[in-house]
């Protein structure tokens, strides 16, 4: 049988949950009230499917550029190739 290759392969342990967090929403990472030029860490959250950006960008920081509809525009360095993440608040945290 041929190997899926879709986007979320090999992605067990990344978007693995801990025990703590499983059937949980966080309120207060969803309702984070984000500006233009805010540092933000991309962390992907397993329990929130819509808005996940790639699982590259895990663990990368980045600037918000600018707001899309529910999301954030993240300009993200992808080695020495900027690009743009578009990725719901559920999985970014901010950096102070």
């Amino acid at each position: 049988m041929k190997r899926s290759k879709g986007l979320r392969v090999g992605t067990r342990s990344v978007l693995r949950r801990r025990k703590s967090e499983r059937s949980r929403v966080n309120i207060a990472r969803v309702m984070h009230d984000y500006q233009e030029g805010d540092s933000v860490a991309i962390v992907l959250d397993g329990g929130e499917q819509m808005g996940m950006p790639h699982r590259r960008f895990n663990g990368r920081t980045g600037v918000i550029t600018k707001r899309q509809g529910i999301a954030w525009v993240i300009a993200v360095k992808d080695g020495n190739m900027p690009k743009t993440v578009i990725a719901r608040p559920e999985h970014l945290r901010p950096i102070q």
